[in-house]
């Protein structure tokens, strides 16, 4: 049957015992019967363009998620798919074969706890929570989105933290000491030295390192601003050489290949990229805390304590507006850069000036300076002394 609402017209329909309801677009009565006709012979010959309804929501999370995903191919930007795809991998993790009918507002908020108590953020499990309140929709579930529980504030972002060359250099030792920390002090360096996030590292390929052109080509990254090209310093140069003798000894440093392999059982395997190195950095971050505070170094175990690896990022972006870069290449090094980015390291620049400027040798104005009322009356009491003394002689 079709039916009338706001002035267009919806299909709602049982077929084989599954129900349908969607919207026709369109407001004329007859073109909505002609359409009602189309749409049950599409539905009986199963060309259902999207899972919907009774059917969709009888699947597991993780068959579900797949159909989810191919179904927004083609409809939504790429990257959004790519995003996707990311923030539903910890959603297949928990929920695994739970099918979505099962799941109810309070399973979300146990989610929701889950991630929360695993150090997520609370902007990370809103996005993730997002994806799934999409997918219960599709499924037509809107009594559980009803007593959908509420998403976390999110605080402004950070802008990043930035250490002290001692604390970083200090940090680099403390990475370099340890064979277990190679890939992780080898990405640090690359972080630290060309601004990329962890994103763009752990997709690179040997095909986008020039090493005679000193350079790296950014093909997948947060945003479109994202993809640029950087040049290499000596310290990248030599990070990409380690990590290029370790592929090329397992037989992965082909073009194809990625310059972080993931590692399975023991072996690398270049044709998938490195999941996370969060591990070794917490570790080795944790080690230059502890030593730091062994050797009386106060000041850098605070500075160093909890410092993530995204804050090398932000670490290059700094030195590089304290050394009085302009905002345009630091924004074409960084890639995007939000307006409050750039406000604030305006103002790292500009904390850096004063800082230079107060160096300068001082003591110029031991000796206030004459006024000019001051001057006019010493030059009036110099003339009546002297027609004093004249009119005396």
């Amino acid at each position: 049957m079709i039916y009338k609402r706001k002035k267009s017209w919806h299909l709602d329909v049982t077929v084989d015992g599954e129900r349908y309801r969607e919207a026709l677009n369109t407001t004329d009565r007859r073109e909505a019967l002609a359409k009602e006709k189309d749409r049950i012979g599409e539905i009986k010959a199963g060309r259902v363009s999207a899972p919907a309804g009774r059917a969709f929501s009888r699947l597991g999370f993780i068959e579900a998620s797949k159909i989810y995903q191919q179904e927004r191919e083609g409809k939504v930007a790429e990257r959004t798919t790519q995003f996707e795809a990311e923030r539903l991998k910890p959603l297949q993790r928990y929920f695994g074969e739970w099918t979505l009918r099962t799941i109810k507002a309070q399973d979300v908020a146990a989610y929701q706890r889950a991630r929360i108590g695993e150090g997520v953020s609370g902007r990370t499990v809103n996005m993730e929570t997002g994806v799934l309140r999409r997918m219960l929709r599709t499924a037509k579930l809107f009594a559980v989105l009803a007593d959908y529980p509420r998403a976390f504030p999110e605080h402004e972002s950070e802008i990043g933290r930035a250490i002290a060359a001692d604390a970083k250099m200090h940090l680099f030792r403390v990475a370099a000491s340890k064979p277990a920390w190679m890939v992780a002090y080898c990405a640090a360096v690359l972080a630290a030295s060309t601004t990329c996030r962890k994103v763009e590292l752990r997709h690179l390929c040997w095909r986008q390192i020039d090493f005679f052109g000193r350079t790296v080509t950014i093909h997948r990254s947060k945003t479109a601003a994202g993809l640029r090209e950087i040049p290499l310093n000596d310290d990248a140069l030599l990070a990409l050489s380690h990590l290029k003798q370790r592929s090329d000894a397992d037989g992965f440093g082909g073009a194809d290949h990625f310059v972080f392999p993931t590692c399975e059982y023991g072996r690398l395997d270049g044709s998938k990229p490195q999941k996370t190195w969060r591990t070794a950095w917490r570790s080795l971050v944790k080690e230059a805390v502890k030593q730091a505070n062994e050797n009386g170094h106060k000041a850098i175990a605070a500075a160093l304590k909890g410092f993530r690896f995204h804050d090398l990022r932000h670490q290059a972006i700094t030195e590089l507006a304290e050394a009085g870069e302009p905002d345009r290449v630091i924004e074409s090094l960084a890639g995007h850069l939000s307006r409050k980015m750039l406000e604030h390291y305006s103002h790292v620049r500009r904390a850096a000036k004063r800082t230079a400027i107060s160096k300068l040798p001082g003591g110029l104005m031991a000796t206030p300076p004459v006024s000019k009322q001051e001057d006019d009356a010493s030059s009036k009491q110099k003339r009546l002394v002297t027609s004093q003394s004249t009119s005396q002689t």
